[in-house]
């Protein structure tokens, strides 16, 4: 079973920048796809991005398309996300997993936090 372990939130102000890491506890996610989904206070948890195994292609929520960027190193069994331009409304634990299009197949990891102050 693939644990997912996430890191790289914080606090930031809205327009700035950061960038997520994901790696892998256990066995290694080399060869499935990967995505990042998020869930604010309140809110069901929902799809941020996705990326192949080989890395192309890459799909993004419409909420974050030209904003964030999906990619993986998978000589180091890690998936990230760069996250641009951040708004207050990007506020959220966020988390990766397995995905089978833009659903979650695998286990959940502890997330990471990122806040966006205004």
């Amino acid at each position: 079973q693939v644990q997912p372990v996430e890191s790289g939130g914080g606090l930031v102000q809205a327009g700035g920048s950061l960038s997520l890491s994901c790696q892998a506890s256990g066995r290694t996610f080399s060869g499935y796809p990967m995505g990042w989904f998020r869930q604010a206070p309140g809110k069901e948890r929902e799809f941020v991005a996705a990326i192949s195994w080989s890395g192309s292609p890459t799909y993004y929520a419409d909420s974050v398309k030209g904003r964030f960027t999906i990619s993986r190193d998978n000589t180091k069994n890690t998936v990230y996300l760069q996250m641009n331009s951040l708004k207050p409304e990007d506020t959220s634990v966020y988390y990766c997993n397995r995905v089978l299009g833009t659903t979650a197949m695998g286990s959940w990891g502890k997330g990471t936090l990122v806040t966006v102050s205004s």
